[in-house]
């Protein structure tokens, strides 16, 4: 077995720390609360001063962190994980920071250091359950040798060179917040030309929304959105859709509609809740215009 440091235990992180252990890997952790791993440490991992420690300890280090600038943090200075990974050390990137994070976190590392950028794509049934898409950037070898570990956590898919899985993670973000967008549209549009719900719900089963609409429609119906991703992280995700976008030249006409709702919704006091609160603040637009 691998001893794997895991850096980050939010939501996503502290999950997938709990099914290395389940498959039997020595587990470092690290976080910036400590009580968020006192559970972990409970169930044998190994809790570290700093990320560099951790590093120091491991033969992969996996992040798992909210943006870019958490990235920087637990990776740059003396108690980063630069500061501990060595030649023998892989670093696997899992969070959604875009591709020129990736890119300053391999300048920072250096060519002996062993890097994958690898973002999760699911939510956090799918972490608990193993079943995430993991989106992989990197050399063929290296992503071979740590398919198996990933494997763990879901699907890896390799889709080319270092920086291209936060490419790929950018693009399948971009079709989920456009969808949801396009979702709660389309439900406040039947709601401000009086069709029903029900009547709404059933022109949405046939229409390319249909998967969507079933899966979000108690949630709508609630106004609730607990749990889940967190809105303010939506938010973050879909700024760096559009910043790569702008980088690209690629105009994103529907992406920036979707992510003008997300910044919408966060500032309402949103953020706390799951991404999908969109949906509640695009279908309640009428009735806050009362």
């Amino acid at each position: 077995m691998t001893t794997v440091a895991v850096i980050g235990l939010g939501a996503v992180g502290s999950r997938v720390a709990r099914r290395l252990l389940d498959a039997g890997h020595d587990v470092v952790v690290w976080n910036r609360t400590r009580a968020r791993a006192a559970e972990l440490r409970g169930l044998g991992a190994v809790e570290t001063a700093t990320p560099a420690d951790a590093a120091a300890r491991a033969e992969a280090v996996l992040t798992a962190v909210a943006d870019p600038r958490a990235l920087w943090a637990v990776t740059e200075g003396p108690d980063g994980i630069a500061a501990g990974a060595g030649a023998s050390t892989t670093v696997i990137e899992t969070s959604t920071v875009g591709p020129p994070a990736v890119a300053r976190l391999a300048s920072l590392l250096g060519p002996l250091v062993g890097l994958l950028d690898a973002p999760v794509f699911g939510n956090v049934a799918q972490v608990e359950a193993g079943t995430l898409r993991i989106f992989v950037g990197g050399p063929a070898a290296l992503v071979e040798r740590w398919t198996p570990l990933l494997g763990v956590l879901g699907t890896p898919m390799h889709v080319g060179p270092l920086g291209a899985g936060a490419a790929a993670k950018l693009v399948a973000n971009a079709t989920l917040f456009g969808t949801l967008g396009v979702l709660g549209e389309a439900v406040a549009l039947a709601d401000g030309l009086g069709l029903s719900r029900d009547t709404a719900f059933s022109v949405l089963a046939a229409s390319p929304l249909a998967a969507q609409a079933e899966r979000r429609r108690p949630a709508i119906e609630a106004g609730r959105h607990p749990g889940g991703f967190a809105l303010t992280l939506a938010r973050k995700d879909a700024g760096l859709v559009m910043d790569a976008a702008t980088a690209a030249g690629v105009d994103l006409r529907l992406a920036a509609a979707a992510h003008a709702w997300l910044v919408d919704a966060d500032g309402a006091g949103r953020g706390a809740d799951d991404y999908a609160a969109v949906l509640t603040q695009i279908v309640g637009q009428r009735d806050r215009r009362r």
